[in-house]
């Protein structure tokens, strides 16, 4: 694993293929999931291993990186690789995301759209789910007494009975990250999504509770220039495992219209 610091924080990453430098073309960067590393591309990755540059992240907070201050959001990931994309003079780069790492690259192509050359999208997240008004109101006041209860109960048994009754898998473990988990899980992308003008393919299994196909019919039509394919029998991870094969294809041909 090789590093690289901005502004005091620390980014980890895998580099495969050739050298890095102000030539090098095609650049991937490979961007995981929460509650993921870089070994979760891996299997996705090595097939493009000896076309161009490979840089696989892992974010801070997750894998060998330190976690970055608790005020984090997507932006700040975003921007901070954009610095170090900058001072380093790379040209602009294949965003592959995979859930989270979606989120960040829409926040990329948005904010510093020189960076993106195109993007593939793997399950992305960032959208609202849109849900019917029985269930808005009954997650309104759901939240509402989770967040009254960890007020009012003190730390202890009770307390951590009432976080694992209330908070989902990835709030229950995030740890040190949960501020930024919360503050990244009620981001809304759809103004950054609408921005973005680089060629995207959006990859979603149709059998995704995490970030449903709905999510990339919406980012289908908020962005210029989007294809969407969505996989039978996938979920949000089996995509890049036993759907693998299926978004390699996918990925080679984007690639071959879009390095």
């Amino acid at each position: 694993m090789q590093e690289f610091k901005i502004d005091n924080v620390t980014f980890a990453y895998h580099h495969a293929g050739q050298d890095l430098t102000s030539d090098s073309d095609p650049v991937f960067l490979w961007a995981h999931g929460w509650g993921q590393s870089h070994q979760g591309f891996q299997k996705v990755m090595q097939p493009f291993a000896q076309r161009g540059t490979h840089i696989m992240l892992d974010f801070p907070g997750f894998g060998a990186s330190a976690a970055p201050p608790e005020d984090w959001g997507t932006e700040d990931y975003a921007d901070a690789i954009a610095k170090w994309m900058k001072e380093n003079n790379m040209p602009p780069v294949i965003w592959i995301g995979h859930s989270f790492g979606c989120r960040v690259g829409v926040q990329m192509a948005a904010r510093h759209p020189e960076c993106i050359k195109s993007m593939a999208l793997i399950a992305g997240a960032g959208l609202k789910r849109k849900r019917p008004l029985h269930k808005k109101i009954y997650l309104f006041f759901r939240i509402r007494l989770f967040k009254l209860l960890k007020k009012l109960v003190p730390e202890g048994d009770l307390k951590q009975r009432i976080m694992t009754a209330f908070g989902s898998a990835d709030y229950k473990s995030a740890g040190p990250m949960r501020k930024i988990f919360v503050r990244v899980v009620n981001e809304d992308l759809s103004p950054q999504a609408e921005t973005i003008k680089c060629p995207v393919t959006l990859i979603y299994g149709i059998n995704d509770n995490e970030t449903p196909p709905e999510f990339g019919k919406r980012y289908q039509k908020m962005m210029h220039n989007a294809a969407l394919h969505i996989l039978d029998n996938q979920d949000h991870y089996t995509v890049l495992d036993t759907g693998r094969h299926q978004v390699i294809k996918i990925l080679n041909d984007f690639v071959k219209e879009n390095a």
